[in-house]
């Protein structure tokens, strides 16, 4: 017999109690209930996003989609992006720009390694009249993180808006809408938010909104202008994900029940006991000093085929880890811990990662990274 696991970085693990909320009888969007129930999940992301003063809009879509929708929002013809590139994700945006026709300018930071705000500030003054900045907070290729508290005000300085990929780094690291003045950020639900995929939430600014009014982009699902317009009436312009409001709404009760706070220490603690645990079977982290709390991104050993193992632990065990992808395929292991994810859910994730090392023939002491995980939790509490 063997259960599933899901150690990777999206999706990921759901709790029962949202599996219960999606599968409720399907009632009509246009109604009461659900204006209610929108309402209330509305509001559950303002807490998520720790603003007061922003809008949130929810989509029917990947996080890919509030990617793209922020692009066509935020830009116009003829204006300048500025894009920091850490790994696929970062690409990602410099893509989507130069797809609307945007002067694309990068910032190329090595992988595994975070940006420098510094080099933020000289791209900024080197390339007079930047409109946006766009970045993610946790780059899941890699397994950084990026300091968005001090990009925002170097951003800021220039006359530029910042927008931010948060999609995993949402309920896992603090994100802090109003204090930071982050102009744009976005999040998917089937990361920090225990859900199942196929939502995206994008949450806007004042400065944001009056750039957005004048943009000419082209957009007609994706346009914020009839979100926001919908959105005080406790609806949207298009059918939604009935269901997944649904179950969001009680993933982000669970999320408020915990408190932010705590939700942001839980992870910090699971993230460090995994990393400590690695090292102690003598693996290197491929982030370092770097690493997010989103995944621990593990550098294959030498001689030691990575993506065998995780295929084997996979087919065999339930639990499943990923590698790397595009140039760091075969060069890395993804061990996620966003979410649904308890102490007793590392122990299981390190037990299963020795016995793929051990089988594959790396020379591990079974039990060593067991033991020290067990005293890092121990000790956190």
């Amino acid at each position: 017999m063997k259960k599933n696991y899901l150690y990777t970085p999206g999706p990921t693990m759901v709790p029962p109690e949202v599996t219960l909320a999606e599968a409720q009888p399907m009632i009509h969007h246009r109604t009461p209930q659900f204006s209610q129930i929108f309402y209330e999940m509305s509001e559950g992301l303002k807490y998520l996003f720790q603003t007061k003063t922003g809008e949130v809009f929810t989509l029917m879509s990947s996080g890919t989609g509030a990617m793209e929708a922020c692009v066509a929002n935020v830009l116009s013809k003829g204006n300048k992006a500025l894009v920091v590139v850490s790994g696929k994700f970062g690409e990602r945006w410099a893509e989507l720009c130069k797809c609307f026709g945007i002067e694309t300018i990068t910032i190329d930071v090595e992988n595994g390694k975070a940006v420098n705000p510094a080099d933020i500030e000289a791209a900024l003054k080197k390339t007079p009249g930047i409109n946006v900045v766009f970045t993610t907070q946790c780059e899941t290729s890699t397994g950084v993180v990026h300091d968005i508290k001090s990009i925002s005000p170097i951003v800021k300085k220039h006359g530029a808006l910042l927008v931010v990929d948060a999609i995993t780094g949402i309920g896992v690291h603090p994100l802090l809408m109003d204090e930071w003045n982050i102009d744009v950020a976005i999040t998917g639900s089937q990361k920090g938010c225990m859900m199942p995929p196929g939502l995206a939430f994008v949450c806007v600014n004042s400065s944001a909104w009056s750039v957005i009014e004048k943009t000419d982009l082209p957009r007609y699902y994706w346009d914020f202008r009839k979100m926001r317009k919908e959105l005080k009436d406790k609806t949207t312009p298009f059918t939604p994900a009935v269901s997944l409001a649904m179950a969001m709404k009680t993933a982000l009760d669970m999320i408020k029940k915990e408190g932010i706070e705590n939700v942001w220490k839980r992870h910090a603690h699971l993230a460090h006991a995994t990393r400590e645990a690695a090292k102690a079977l003598g693996l290197e982290l491929f982030a370092g000093e770097n690493s997010s709390n989103v995944l621990t991104a593990i550098k294959a050993p030498k001689g030691v085929d990575v993506d065998k193992i995780i295929k084997k632990l996979r087919d065999e065990t339930g639990v499943t880890f990923t590698g790397g992808q595009d140039e760091l395929k075969g060069k890395i292991i993804r061990i996620g811990h966003m979410g649904y994810v308890n102490d007793f859910d590392i122990i299981v994730a390190i037990a299963a990662l020795e016995k793929g090392l051990y089988e594959a023939g790396y020379p591990v002491e079974l039990g060593k990274g067991l033991s020290t995980a067990q005293s890092s939790l121990v000790s956190k509490k």
